[in-house]
């Protein structure tokens, strides 16, 4: 349980803003671990963010609203997938050979096409935002999203092979099986009977996450933690987009 609990401080540094200024051992229990709990952040990041809508529903217009939890949102998170989103937007946008395209992505600025990514990217989270709420739909279904994105990072990091044997993703992904995938899903039990439309957006991660691998290692021929935080960002709007969808016109 002591490399549980250490893989779940870890999973809390790496992917949050959280102050948490524990050391922890890295080793491949802890690593393992820390994989493992990326749902369970997510699924703390979502209360988070359920508690604040709770807290200010009354306060604040709808739009001021939105706006106010989608930077909570980035706040907690550091905007750590935000970056990795803007660089494999510029590696996109280059049109460049492979090499090219990667040397891109480790470039510390950020280009035209890292900008208008980002953009669009959270003009699109706050529209859904307002439009979630406005059309009456559970909060609970936030908390749903960012365990699913998360999760769709573990998939990614287990199941698609690494660019390079040297980074961040290789790093994370190595002595990884596919039994992570089932313990990191093991969060998504209670929520799928709690929430509203959490079967739905189980199923609807599915496509989402096939058509992005293929996408990816088509044009990377493998990944890297950029990679992988841009799974998140974009499964996360994709889920938005179907809760929004789920609500109105079938629940509506």
């Amino acid at each position: 349980m002591r490399n549980a609990a250490f893989g779940l401080v870890l999973a809390l540094q790496f992917l949050t803003r959280l102050p948490l200024p524990l050391a922890c051992p890295w080793n491949t229990a802890t690593r393992r671990w820390a994989v493992r709990c990326y749902p369970l952040v997510g699924m703390l990041l979502g209360g988070l963010l359920v508690a604040a809508a709770a807290l200010f529903e009354n306060l604040l217009p709808t739009p001021l609203l939105a706006l106010a939890l989608l930077t909570l949102w980035v706040a907690l998170t550091g905007g750590l997938h935000l970056d990795g989103l803007m660089d494999v937007a510029d590696a996109l946008g280059s049109n460049a050979p492979l090499e090219r395209k990667w040397a891109i992505m480790k470039d510390p600025h950020v280009g035209s096409f890292g900008i208008l990514a980002l953009v669009f990217l959270l003009l699109w989270k706050a529209a859904l935002l307002y439009a979630l709420m406005e059309s009456g739909a559970s909060l609970l279904l936030l908390v749903m999203i960012l365990v699913l994105g998360r999760l769709a990072a573990v998939a990614l990091l287990v199941l698609a092979p690494a660019a390079h044997t040297q980074g961040m993703a290789a790093s994370w992904k190595r002595d990884l099986a596919l039994r992570d995938i089932w313990l990191a899903a093991l969060p998504l039990l209670p929520l799928v009977v709690l929430v509203p439309g959490g079967g739905w957006l189980c199923l609807m991660l599915v496509p989402f996450l096939m058509l992005y691998a293929w996408g990816m290692l088509r044009i990377f021929k493998g990944i890297n933690g950029d990679i992988v935080g841009t799974a998140i960002e974009g499964g996360e709007l994709w889920l938005l987009l179907v809760a929004w969808s789920w609500w109105s016109f079938v629940t509506g």
